[in-house]
């Protein structure tokens, strides 16, 4: 009896989740987004101010 009423849970939560649209695709996708998107910000920054450019000294 108490397997069944937990199975219910497991199932009501991930319908939930479904519904708001967190599904784990989507929330790969996010911690990729913001872990890419900060590295590509910094590159484009150094870039701009040089930092790549080499010079002879």
């Amino acid at each position: 009896m108490k397997k069944k009423k937990s199975k219910k849970k497991q199932t009501n939560s991930n319908l939930k989740d479904q519904k708001f649209g967190q599904t784990k695709n989507s929330a790969k996708l996010v911690l990729f987004v913001f872990g890419i998107g900060p590295i590509i910000g910094i590159i484009i920054f150094l870039y701009s101010k040089g930092f790549f450019n080499l010079s002879t000294i």
